[in-house]
């Protein structure tokens, strides 16, 4: 009857076999390449056709022939080009009978990105049922996306650890403010840890504002603000908390003889001139402080408070000096007022 499905039997030239199968082998009984798909022709080259397969190809499965029907035998047969970059391909053999040789359909396989961007080859260089390129077009795309994604997440994550950041920032002196002195007071009150706490009040400051204006004042704090950096450590922690005031924290500290090396230290140096557009600034401090460990349970106002009360009493003992607030009794560390200097503070 009409459309007998049993005829089996087709003919293709080769432009209509290279449009539906671009990647295409036609080796003759000898092994020789007689036909390729437009697709392979482009990898190989023109000089390919009449030379033996072995010239331009490696055999991985099987490793070697004696024939080109051998080919047909292998599952899974596997092959790649001599030349550089060694493109692999997976690829299918059939006979074409009565000594018409050997047809092989070859396909990138999985190195199917690595050839497309090796060959700079397109989607026109495959099959139109393919859905390699297309898939590959996918990956790519979801690559892009995946990492624009990241990189917006670390950009996100970068601004919030900046937000962070800021909000625990003095924003005139760079120094950290009272929010996070609180919360790092709480974490060595947290962990029972040992640790000083110095209150830092300028004196004569009003005068430098009233004399030479607040620009001066603000460089001053500023000033003030790196010779406290200068002589902290690196675990330790300094805090602007109010217009002239500073908190410092001095952690692993527990006796009186530290405090007072380093509040000397600095006292010191608050004493000697600072200049702004050829102007002395003078001033100097009036220091307060307290040791965790002089408390069966410590407690963040009382640190405080107690510190607080220590710094008043160093300012009615003259000013320029450090007062510690201790069990046995006020210790007091005092440090020569610079002369010239006077007014409130």
């Amino acid at each position: 009857m009409d459309g007998d499905m049993r005829k089996t039997e087709f003919a293709f030239c080769a432009k209509s076999l290279g449009r539906l199968m671009p990647m295409y082998l036609w080796l003759d009984a000898e092994g020789h390449i007689r036909g390729a798909g437009p697709t392979l022709a482009k990898l190989m080259g023109p000089a390919a056709l009449g030379a033996p397969l072995e010239q331009y190809f490696v055999l991985r499965r099987p490793r070697r022939i004696a024939v080109p029907e051998d080919l047909i035998m292998t599952p899974g047969l596997s092959m790649q080009l001599r030349a550089a970059p060694g493109t692999g391909f997976k690829g299918v053999a059939v006979s074409l009978g009565s000594g018409g040789g050997v047809l092989l359909n070859l396909s990138f396989g999985y190195a199917v990105r690595d050839a497309v961007r090796d060959h700079a080859l397109s989607a026109t260089d495959f099959a139109p049922t393919d859905l390699a390129i297309e898939l590959l077009y996918l990956a790519e795309a979801k690559a892009a996306v995946m990492g624009e994604l990241g990189r917006m997440n670390l950009r996100l994550r970068g601004a919030k650890a900046q937000a962070e950041e800021q909000a625990l920032t003095d924003a005139l002196t760079g120094l950290r403010n009272r929010r996070a002195l609180e919360r790092q007071l709480d974490k060595l009150i947290a962990a029972r840890s040992d640790f000083a706490l110095i209150q830092l009040d300028l004196d004569f400051f009003k005068e430098v504002n009233d004399t030479l204006g607040h620009a001066a004042g603000d460089h001053v704090l500023c000033e003030v603000a790196k010779i406290l950096g200068g002589q902290l450590r690196g675990g330790d922690l300094v805090a602007r908390v109010g217009g002239d005031e500073f908190i410092m924290l001095l952690s692993g500290v527990n006796d009186f003889d530290a405090v007072e090396r380093v509040g000397g230290r600095i006292l010191e140096k608050l004493t000697r001139p600072i200049l702004f557009e050829g102007q002395q600034c003078r001033i100097a401090g009036s220091m307060g402080a307290v040791l965790a460990a002089d408390y069966d349970e410590p407690n963040a106002d009382r640190l405080l408070s107690d510190a607080d009360h220590a710094l008043y009493a160093s300012k009615r003992a003259g000013r320029n000096c450090l007062t510690m607030a201790a069990r046995g009794g006020e210790r007091r560390f005092q440090h020569p007022v610079p002369a010239g200097s006077g007014g409130a503070g």
